[in-house]
């Protein structure tokens, strides 16, 4: 069993670029695989290795300039979710490309615990917003939330723009995965003049790990960034795959539709990609099952 760690913490590093190489030591030395990404405003990522090397990882983590208060969201696996450990340099920790977005100094909507969640949604003045990307929203969102279609989170200033006439008179709740994107996504409502602007504190993780299945009104799946692809309640791993090609998330199911084909094409896909893409990945799907037949790992899959 797999220890995963998900975390982020918004702080100033002086040098973030200086943080990398001790931080990449470490992971190695313990086994810890998965990405963090290092920005001058904090750190970001998810790993996943034993008990004792992620423990290590989030004490060398707490111990990082600001980042005593750092918490972090804990669930397992039974096979590997990542195969390599990468430590990034970024300008953001997530990005949305809004340089007067500042939580950090501006500060962020209302934190709501998940177990006072239900009882704020469902009030007649409140508007739920999903501030992640489409395909995260297609496969589980909570019941009567608004799902903006965005293809990336730098899409959603525009989206607001658009649709803010919608929510006049209205008191915003947003969430998101783990809870990184509302930190910016409330505080820039708050730049653009909404007074009540509120988040799901520790995010969807927190809200499937924290609130028992019968009083939910979270309505499917909810997806991470590695080989699970999806958890559900108890942050118990969910039925999903991945398409290789394109890289949404599928059920079991949608293998049997006629557009499928294992790493080169789904039915999302299979008209966005040409014959020529078609064929390189075809190879690289070759190579891929030559890997697992010797037993070793192809980087081109999960």
């Amino acid at each position: 069993m797999y220890t995963v760690a998900a975390l982020y913490h918004f702080t100033r590093f002086a040098d973030h670029a200086a943080l990398r190489d001790p931080l990449l030591a470490l992971c190695k030395s313990h086994g810890i695989s998965g990405t963090l990404l290092l920005a001058p405003e904090g750190i970001n990522g998810t790993i996943a290795g034993s008990r004792a090397g992620i423990d290590a990882v989030i004490a060398h983590i707490r111990a990082l300039p600001g980042c005593a208060g750092l918490e972090w969201k804990e669930s397992t696996a039974t096979t590997p979710p990542f195969h390599r450990m990468k430590v990034r340099l970024k300008r953001e920790i997530v990005t949305m490309g809004q340089p007067d977005v500042d939580p950090i100094a501006q500060g962020t909507g209302h934190y709501v615990d998940p177990a006072d969640w239900n009882d704020l949604i469902s009030a007649p003045d409140v508007a739920v917003i999903d501030t992640r990307n489409d395909y995260e929203v297609a496969i589980g969102t909570f019941d009567g939330a608004i799902d903006p279609q965005t293809k990336s989170f730098g899409e959603f200033p525009a989206w607001w723009e658009e649709n803010k006439h919608r929510f006049h008179n209205k008191r915003i709740a947003m969430f998101c995965t783990g809870g990184i994107r509302c930190e910016k996504s409330t505080n820039f409502l708050m730049g653009q003049g909404v007074a009540d602007v509120y988040h799901l504190k520790g995010g969807i993780l927190k809200y499937l790990e924290d609130v028992p299945q019968e009083q939910s009104k979270w309505d499917g799946a909810c997806f991470v960034f590695d080989a699970r692809v999806s958890v559900g309640h108890g942050l118990s791993e969910g039925p999903h795959i991945l398409c290789h090609a394109c890289r949404r998330p599928l059920l079991p199911t949608d293998r049997d539709h006629p557009a499928y084909e294992e790493g080169v094409a789904c039915h999302h896909c299979v008209d966005e990609t040409t014959d020529a893409d078609k064929a390189r990945f075809r190879e690289r799907q070759k190579q891929i099952a030559l890997a697992k037949k010797r037993g070793t790992h192809h980087i081109g899959g999960l």
